[in-house]
């Protein structure tokens, strides 16, 4: 092999380990699932340059899902255990502090769009009442049905 041939070599060894780069950051950062509400932050503000962190509103639970080169991070809280939502908005961006009733650390999301933001809390805010005014419903019961004996 001449001197030619090996930098070609190289150069198109290094072009694929680029593009399996772009290729797992562009898989890590769509939206982690489907059948709720994805909010994802966005790739601009502080750590979600890479894998941008998303949040997943269901009418049960409260999904943070954190990308990792290997692996990821999640933390789910029950809808009943949420105490409160919290909205820091900044300039551009805003973030969102979702507490837990059990003292837990609470779900913490930078860089949300400000209308995310308010959604993600109007979401959880909604889901809560559906939740307590169910038939049978009582607070402090949740996942245990409630009966007369």
């Amino acid at each position: 092999m001449t001197t030619e041939q090996i930098l070609i070599l190289i150069a198109v060894v290094l072009a694929l380990l680029l593009a399996g780069l772009v290729f797992i950051v562009y898989r890590k950062g769509r939206p982690f699932a489907t059948g709720g509400d994805v909010f994802r932050a966005s790739r601009l503000s502080k750590s979600n340059h890479l894998f941008p962190t998303q949040v997943l509103v269901t009418r049960s639970s409260v999904v943070h899902h954190t990308p990792q080169w290997i692996g990821k991070f999640e933390h789910t809280i029950h809808i009943a255990h949420v105490a409160s939502v919290r909205i820091d908005t900044h300039l551009i961006f805003s973030d969102v502090f979702i507490e837990t009733s059990g003292g837990v650390s609470p779900i913490s999301c930078y860089g949300h769009g400000k209308r995310d933001a308010v959604r993600i809390k109007e979401l959880i805010e909604k889901y809560q009442s559906e939740y307590f005014q169910a038939p049978g419903a009582i607070p402090g019961t949740v996942g245990r049905p409630t009966t007369n004996r």
